[in-house]
């Protein structure tokens, strides 16, 4: 096998790696998960998390975790710091909640 074979055969592995692993990242948060975080003093937080990047609950139409489709969307959540909610700032001179939001939510 020559050294570009070699170099190919490595990328497409290492491509092949990244792709299953987001599978298994994306799949819903379980219990256990969700238990741990919030024993590490983690709390849910709405309204901070990018699009596809939440923990879960984005609401009717969605799955849960990473299916989030607007930048800060109002009804999805993601772990934050315990306390640290409200203090996170988003554009728009906006901030996190500890509770469901009615903002940016996609109709």
């Amino acid at each position: 096998m020559s050294t570009r074979s070699t170099v190919g055969a490595a990328i497409l592995a290492g491509a092949v790696t990244a792709a299953l692993a987001s599978f298994a990242a994306a799949g819903p948060l379980t219990e256990a998960e969700g238990k741990a975080a919030m024993a590490a003093g983690k709390e849910k937080c709405y309204g901070i998390a990018l699009a596809g990047q939440n923990d879960c609950a984005a609401g009717p139409g969605t799955t849960c975790q990473g299916s989030s489709t607007v930048d800060f969307q109002g009804n999805a959540w993601k772990f934050a710091a315990g306390g640290t909610c409200a203090s996170i700032k988003v554009p728009g001179d906006r901030s996190g909640s500890p509770e469901p939001l009615t903002r940016d939510v996609p109709a």
